[in-house]
């Protein structure tokens, strides 16, 4: 999908698509990273919201690290980019909506985004507010990948370029 058929657009857009793919490659890769050494704790991150019963935070906190590398290393080759980028969408809706509703009830939590989090240390203020905006960044290079996901370098490109 491109935006009209002339101009710089067709031979710019695989480039910003490289560079938005590569960018959310990273955010997932060190979200992911930074947390699987420590899926319990992980798990205690997600349970500080108090959405989820005890149980199925621990699982969702579990299973929340792989998802993230995952997502990486298939945005990392670019393969399937834009159902990677509907997932990161997803998931990023989903993240703003936990720390609107941990802001909103007036949670003291750290967000767990990149590294175990959990309730704050007495005297240490969340930033709900630049981790909400950071998240709808990362949303915006999901957007823009969804509308066009063949990008430089990557194996979509490959594959659909020799059909």
């Amino acid at each position: 999908m491109t935006a009209g058929t002339g101009g710089r657009w067709p031979t710019v857009a695989p480039w910003l698509g490289m560079v938005a793919r590569l960018g959310l490659a990273a955010v997932w890769l060190y979200a992911g990273g930074s947390k699987v050494t420590d899926l319990a704790g992980s798990g205690r991150s997600v349970n500080a919201y108090q959405i989820f019963p005890y149980d199925l935070a621990m699982v969702i906190g579990a299973a929340l690290p792989l998802v993230e590398l995952a997502l990486g290393v298939l945005l990392l080759i670019g393969l399937a980019t834009r159902l990677c980028a509907v997932l990161s969408a997803v998931l990023l809706v989903i993240f703003v909506a936990g720390i609107a509703s941990a802001w909103s009830r007036g949670l003291r939590i750290d967000c767990g985004c990149f590294g175990v989090g959990g309730e704050l240390a007495a005297g240490q203020d969340p930033s709900y507010g630049p981790e909400i905006l950071r998240d709808l960044a990362f949303l915006a290079l999901a957007g823009f990948l969804i509308w066009f996901p063949r990008t430089m370098w990557s194996a979509d490109m490959a594959i659909f370029e020799h059909k």
